[in-house]
This record gives C-alpha cells, structure tokens and sequence, in this order.
C-alpha cells in the first residue's frame, strides 16, 4: 500500500483538486518550522536537546534532571520566517504528514497537531501514546476517533508510522456542507479514519472565527510530551522524531464531486 512518504504523491493531489475545484484560492504554504520548548515545564532543570533541520527531520530529546515534575511538553509549528508559527483559515485546505518515531527509556506522548486559536500550542492532537500504544485523534476543534478503539492498532515504541492529516474545507461550511478532516495512520498498513465532518463550533465567534471547521487562525505541527518524569527518574529520557514532514495546499474550495474526490484519494493508497 501507498503513504504519503512520496511528496510527489501529495503535489499530484493538490493539482487535481485545484482543477477540479473550480475558484480555489491558494493556501499559504509554509517554507520552515519553528520549535517552541517548555510548552508544559514541570521538570525546568531537565536536559532538552532539539534538532530542527526541517522538512527532512525534527528531532526533540528532552532528559530528566531533578527537580522533575509531572510532564514537559514541547512543539513545533509550521512557519513562513522560521520565527512565528504559521496561520491558518478555516477555510484553507492542506495536507501534512511526517514519520514519526518514539525512542527512549521514558514514556510519554508525540504526534501531529491542528490547535485552534484559543489553545495554539496544547489542543488538537493526532496523538500517538506510550507505553500502552494507544493511537487517537482529539481535542480543539479535531472530531475524535481512535484507531486503536476502532481497528485495534496500538504503536510500538522504537518503530516508525506514518502520520497523515487531510484538512478540506467545504464550499458552504454548513451543517449541510461542513469542513472535514481525514486521519491515516500507517505502520506498514494504511489505517483510515474516512473524511470526518467538523461541528458548528461557537456561533458567537463566527465573526472573525467561523464555524464547522478548525476556525481561524489556526496552527500545524507537531507534539512531543514527556509523561510522569518523576516517576521515571534523573536521567531518563524521551526521543521523538519526525522524518519527511511534507505540507501541500488543497486550495480553500476543494471538489465535491464524488467521483473526483475518490480520485485523489486513490493516489494515497
């Protein structure tokens, strides 16, 4: 089966979508990815070590060292100057995906993100867990789902999968025409969440914000969490690493011909 490790894959998509989209309007498409650190800092004198040498790999080691608390958490964003994260509308649509690998003696937490504006750096995780390996999709505005809840994957630590999130915004944003996200996890396997429409949201915020969708500004990247370091101990650590970050903009009007859309998604598999 076909992931997204082949970016020419990705640009095939977002062509075809731009075409048969009809008045789509271009996505900015970020060039570099900022790393933000210490996001959650329970454990302040820990050892945190980053190497950001996007797109071909984002790796964070972060190694206890009392005093140690409960959780470290640290992000990267998509961005245009390497400086500030990216913003994202509601009604942008785009791709990301990235290779993610867990290694360490500790345990914690590492995946993909889309935050909303309200909680830019914490919510909306496609989140991949240790030591127990569930997998599953939450918080800010994402819809839920579980891949271990429904198809019983569980991730292995020390192995690398494929993470995929697929935002496509609709022509309306509406309870009828909603946006939708897609979720794949790939372990050698190609699991789907199949498109997953977003709620209203606040219909108070829609003005700026907007509704059924991520809502503006949003962020993309990636999270790393370092779990219960006080009960792992001084100088245990947590590596995450993520390889071949790909990003491509489907344009803020996507196709909704059913038969177009079945198209794309043909190239993925």
């Amino acid at each position: 089966m076909k992931n997204f490790k082949n970016a020419g894959f990705l640009l095939a998509a977002a062509l075809l979508l731009v075409v048969c989209g009809g008045n789509a309007m271009a996505t900015v498409v970020p060039g570099d990815a900022v790393v933000i650190e210490r996001v959650f800092n329970d454990s302040f004198a820990s050892i945190l070590t980053v190497n950001n040498s996007f797109p071909s790999v984002i790796e964070i080691n972060d190694e206890a060292a009392g005093p140690l608390g409960w959780a470290n958490l640290h992000v990267w964003r998509f961005s245009d100057d390497g400086i500030n994260p990216a913003e994202f509308s509601n009604t942008d649509g785009f791709v990301f995906s990235a290779e993610l690998t867990i290694r360490g003696t500790g345990d914690g937490e590492a995946g993909l993100q889309i935050s909303p504006w309200w909680s830019p750096l914490v919510d909306g995780r496609f989140n991949v867990r240790t030591p127990d390996g569930e997998v599953a999709c939450f918080g800010g505005r994402l819809p839920f789902y579980s891949f271990t809840g429904s198809q019983g994957v569980t991730y292995v630590k020390g192995t690398t999968v494929t993470l995929t999130m697929i935002y496509q915004p609709n022509v309306e944003m509406t309870a009828a025409m909603p946006a939708t996200i897609e979720y794949i996890y790939n372990d050698g396997v190609s699991y789907s969440s199949g498109p997953l429409p977003f709620d209203e949201g606040n219909p108070a915020e829609a003005d700026p914000h907007g509704t059924f969708g991520i809502l503006t500004p949003a962020q993309a990247g990636g999270h790393m969490q370092f779990n219960n370091m006080v009960g792992s101990g001084d100088g245990s650590n947590l590596d995450v690493m993520w390889g071949n970050i790909t990003f491509q903009d489907l344009g803020t009007v996507v196709a909704t011909e059913e038969q177009s859309w079945g198209g794309v998604k043909a190239l993925f598999r």
